[in-house]
């Protein structure tokens, strides 16, 4: 894992946070359906039994909610990443671009410098 991107555990971390979110809540929904099936009377059965699809809605929704925060977590880092290697890219390709320049400079100067010579040299 540590040649991993970052964005890729992330996703992982997620995936298993969110197996057993969704195990807890179907415990606490069998626990639920336990109470209801052993209710005395109608009114506790109808009670516990929207308990337990209570428990299994709100589970869900927090599943959804934590597999999106990380995905956007991941998507974001993976953005950041991408950015970053095109900033550095860019950077390498200016700074390649200022060697060159330096590189012609001096021949430049030494071509002046070889013209004002012949130029003294001719008298003029």
């Amino acid at each position: 894992m540590a040649e991993a991107d970052l964005d890729a555990v992330i996703r992982q971390l997620a995936k298993a946070q969110n197996k057993s979110l969704m195990a807890a809540a179907k415990k606490r929904q069998g626990l639920f359906m336990a109470k209801a099936a052993s209710a005395k009377d109608k009114e506790a059965k109808a009670r516990f039994k929207l308990l337990a699809q209570s428990a299994m809605l709100h589970g869900t929704a927090a599943a959804k909610r934590l597999q999106n925060s990380a995905d956007n977590a991941a998507d974001s880092y993976a953005r950041a990443v991408k950015y970053a290697a095109e900033e550095i890219a860019a950077i390498a390709k200016k700074a390649e671009k200022a060697e060159t320049k330096v590189e012609k400079q001096p021949a430049k100067a030494a071509k002046k410098a070889n013209k004002a010579a012949k130029k003294k040299a001719r008298g003029g």
